[in-house]
């Protein structure tokens, strides 16, 4: 089995990978969900830290010294990925989250974990992103924060889908900011290798549910 489709069909099994009908967050409907929150016990969220580690091993440029986990389901994700990217390849790098609501007492503030400095290079962990607005509002807290430097965005699974434009959102994400994103597997991914193929004794992804999913794709994506 492929490392793509190692970690798609552990989406799957693990109830984080979907297929029905939904709105996503976007107010778009939506025939599959990706959902890094269904992730419920110690191996498989170790597991799931261990793809991340991978994929920013592969893709961080060294300069990378912070890694950021927007509230709420980013701040797990950014605490399992650091933990394997240390554990796989002796990288140590802080980890920083926000509270989704300023505290104004106790130690303060919205930043939980290490506080962004200046000169600090960052990447931001996501599960998926569709509109983008959630890593926008990342990027204004970091850049409110300190004068840093916001060169990668890691999610694990492009949805292809347009943004606020005729582009894909992480085109509009590379335009407006120079952010490098980098998925795990996209969309067309998750299609070719699902399709007809049995897990765990059933096909979530038959000719239906294929051509649902193009139909998706033709309304709202850019390949």
């Amino acid at each position: 089995m492929s490392k793509k489709g190692d970690f798609i069909e552990f989406m799957v099994k693990s109830n984080a990978l979907i297929f029905g009908d939904f709105v996503a967050k976007s107010g778009r409907k939506t025939p599959y969900m990706i959902n890094t929150g269904n992730f419920q016990t110690a191996k498989q969220i170790t597991i799931l830290g261990e793809y991340y580690a991978d994929c920013l091993h592969s893709n961080l440029d060294k300069s990378v010294n912070v890694l950021f986990g927007p509230a709420y389901k980013g701040i797990p994700l950014a605490v399992t990925a650091s933990a394997a990217l240390y554990n796989k390849y002796n990288r140590d790098i802080s980890i920083t989250f926000n509270r989704k609501e300023k505290k104004d007492h106790g130690e303060g503030g919205q930043i939980i974990g290490y506080i962004p400095q200046n000169n600090d290079c960052i990447a931001i962990i996501e599960d998926v992103i569709t509109a983008g607005t959630a890593v926008r509002e990342s990027i204004n807290l970091l850049n409110n924060t300190a004068d840093v430097k916001i060169t990668n965005l890691i999610v694990s699974v492009d949805r292809l889908e347009r943004g606020l434009s005729n582009k894909t959102t992480i085109q509009e994400l590379n335009d407006d900011y120079g952010i490098q994103t980098n998925a795990i597997v996209t969309i067309e991914d998750i299609v070719n290798y699902l399709h007809n193929r049995e897990i765990d004794g059933k096909i979530v992804i038959d000719g239906i549910m294929k051509n649902t999913i193009e139909d998706h794709l033709n309304l709202y994506g850019v390949r």
